[in-house]
């Protein structure tokens, strides 16, 4: 029985820090790839600032690609662990985060679409009115639907699932948890607002809405890494 328990706690050990970097790699990369968006799809001509730096959308490509990876394995890891307390939830936090990663790999194939129409764009002589624009402007909104609202809201719903059984069974710090629920909450809010056109993509009450869970991910990354998950929240379950 105590080896069970031992075996037990230390996959329990593993896991926790498994999702503890899949956390990172979701995170992270988001940040480190500012540079190469403001390079390329937010520079004023991007079709033409797309077309002459390929490279650097290719990479910022892969890094969103990976980056959807990274936050359907947040689920998948979290999924044995939370299925202990409540499997319902650990369910439905594993399936809302995979199709949240889906999303970002289907807005990530819209980038490549994006850089074949800069391309042909540019062999065009760049005409300043043609089904050019029309491309660029559908194949802009199909992107921003994914990142702004699919891939958020689905972001959002799964992890207020498993901040939940953090919560409810103390897997993690209080402190910590609570930061999580509020910062997922804000931004879910946001994401409807953004939805419904009250505010605007990339806006200041956007970015402030959105901002308290990006630290969270990163200190609750380091918590499991280096802490795991509370070992006694067996004691708490059966309780």
């Amino acid at each position: 029985m105590n080896t069970t328990k031992v075996r037990t706690r230390g996959s329990d050990r593993k896991t926790a820090a498994i999702v503890g970097v899949l956390f990172i790699l979701g995170t992270v990369p988001a940040l480190l790839s500012l540079p190469l968006m403001q390079n390329t799809v937010s520079a004023p001509d991007h079709l033409i600032a797309i077309s002459t730096n390929a490279g650097q959308m290719i990479l910022f490509t892969a890094i969103k690609f990976f980056m959807g990876i990274a936050c359907a394995g947040i689920g998948l890891a979290l999924y044995p662990v939370l299925k202990k307390f409540n499997e319902g939830l650990a369910i439905g936090a594993a399936g809302f985060r995979v199709i949240e990663g889906m999303t970002s790999v289907v807005g990530a194939l819209l980038y490549i679409f994006l850089l074949a129409l800069s391309q042909e764009f540019v062999k065009a002589g760049a005409p300043a009115a043609s089904y050019f624009q029309t491309a660029d402007a559908v194949i802009n909104a199909g992107i921003g639907w994914f990142r702004d609202v699919a891939m958020l809201l689905t972001f959002g719903i799964g992890a207020l699932l498993y901040y939940i059984v953090f919560y409810q069974y103390r897997l993690v710090p209080r402190w910590l948890t609570v930061w999580g629920l509020v910062g997922i909450t804000s931004t879910m809010i946001s994401t409807v607002l953004v939805m419904f056109h009250v505010i605007a993509p990339f806006s200041t009450i956007l970015i402030i809405l959105q901002m308290p869970i990006l630290p969270q991910e990163l200190v609750l990354a380091v918590w499991l890494i280096l802490k795991g998950f509370n070992p006694s929240a067996g004691a708490s379950r059966t309780a």
